[in-house]
């Protein structure tokens, strides 16, 4: 099996749909010996901002010199790029190998009279065995969906648990309320473990407070325990001071736009303090800083170019869309946003619009390339109620082209939305603006 094949085989499990519950992923991994056992892990768990947490923490914990490995999903451009080791992902090689090792296992799955797990959780258990052979000192965990059926839930005793924040997301799986989605999602919590949370909306926060309290969990919450004050913010980069219960942070600086990101790095110290000063791992305050001045993550107020601007943000979801909003208010100078939006049609798309077509001198509405679109071209109806200039290109490259030769060098061209797009989106970007040395230096290797 090569690299094209076991994509081919598991993208093909997507025909299993999404199917909640901890049963089959349990048993796939008993055959393949119970790698997650063996691991020393770091869950993150939350709706957004989740993956940045679990990168900001993975690069202070490599510039600690730890080998680290970093499970993320969705991905950009490559399923490799959701299994990384000291943020070098997984070779195309080694990703058929083990999924040449996991396929008969599926089968034998399903003749011992189990359901075939799904894309993702195989997915999961793939990830679990290759950070366990290649013997990471950490495993940062992104949860996937949810939390307490989530198949990244089988962890049995977490170092850290992370929820960074609850919103509304997925509700067709995980409640229609702020309470219920933060009873699924502080299913992560276990007992007698270490939480963290920068959860801010107070029913979210009563559920995660009292599932400490069953547990016996200790609970650490951004803007209580760790506080944050924001410095400056520019478009590509923001500072901030932290402090937390063990000491203060002053002038830290991420290469990563929106004040959002001080709250995400808020999150991230408070896991690295648990494991300096409860479980006594090695850290300095110059590693925080350098891993901290490290923590570039694609796709997230990334600016791509300059006159105009360019920016490319995965703001798939409403609480998204509007530190979306605030960022492009409050950290951008522009004459006019010409804004290219392309959503999932199971997302509160009417309340995304409502937050960022005001701000828009144009808005260009494009087709994810998802069979979850739905009814995309309704999008532009949304739109046409608070802005009269708005078009519909199917095409993302052409709805991306055309916002470019629209803006003039002092505007501000934002393609935001789902992952699907944003990714199609940026890898055009990346090819159109690859003279731009400095720009494409910085994203392609940092």
């Amino acid at each position: 099996m090569n690299y094209q094949d076991a994509l081919d085989f598991l993208t093909d499990l997507t025909k299993f749909g999404i199917n909640l519950g901890l049963g089959r992923i349990e048993y796939l991994l008993s055959l393949l010996g119970n790698p997650e056992r063996s691991l020393q892990i770091i869950h993150v768990g939350g709706t957004n901002g989740k993956g940045s947490v679990a990168m900001m923490t993975s690069r202070i914990l490599e510039e600690a010199g730890y080998r680290v490995g970093l499970f993320i999903s969705p991905h950009l451009h490559s399923y490799t790029e959701r299994y990384l080791i000291n943020h070098q992902p997984i070779t195309e090689e080694r990703f058929a190998a083990l999924m040449s090792q996991l396929r008969p296992l599926l089968k034998k799955m399903v003749a011992d009279g189990h359901e075939h797990p799904t894309e993702f959780e195989v997915c999961t258990a793939l990830g679990l065995r290759y950070f366990f052979e290649e013997k990471v000192d950490f495993l940062v965990l992104e949860v996937g969906m949810g939390g307490v059926i989530d198949s990244t839930n089988v962890v049995p005793d977490p170092l850290v648990s992370v929820i960074t924040n609850v919103t509304y997301d997925h509700m067709d799986y995980l409640g229609n309320t702020i309470a219920e989605i933060a009873a699924v999602k502080a299913g992560i919590i276990k007992k007698g473990g270490h939480v963290v949370t920068a959860a801010w909306y107070p029913e979210a926060l009563k559920v995660i407070e009292e599932h400490c309290r069953e547990e016996g969990a200790s609970l650490q919450q951004v803007g209580k325990d760790i506080k944050w004050e924001l410095k400056e913010a520019a478009p590509a980069w923001t500072s901030f001071d932290l402090t937390s219960s063990w000491g203060v942070y002053r002038d830290l600086r991420i290469p990563l736009a929106g004040q959002y990101q001080a709250v995400n790095a808020a999150a991230a110290l408070g896991v690295i303090e648990i494991l300096r000063h409860i479980h006594h791992f090695p850290i300095t305050d110059d590693q925080i800083r350098t891993g901290f001045a490290r923590s570039y993550w694609p796709a997230r107020l990334e600016l791509l170019h300059e006159n105009p601007q360019v920016i490319v943000d995965v703001s798939h979801n409403y609480d998204g869309s509007r530190t979306l909003s605030a960022a492009i208010r409050d950290v951008y100078q522009y004459e006019k946003l010409i804004l290219v939006l392309g959503m999932l049609g199971d997302k509160e798309r009417e309340k995304v619009v409502a937050e960022l077509a005001p701000l828009a001198a144009a808005v260009i509405i494009t087709k994810p390339l998802s069979p979850r679109a739905g009814d995309w071209e309704k999008l532009a109806d949304e739109a046409r109620k608070y802005i009269d200039r708005v078009c519909i290109i199917e095409e993302i490259q052409d709805a991306v082209s055309a916002a470019l030769e629209e803006a003039n060098p002092d505007d501000l061209v934002c393609i935001t939305g789902s992952f699907y797009m944003v990714a199609d989106a940026r890898e055009y970007l990346l090819k159109r603006f690859q003279t731009d040395q400095k720009i494409n230096s910085r994203v392609m290797h940092s």
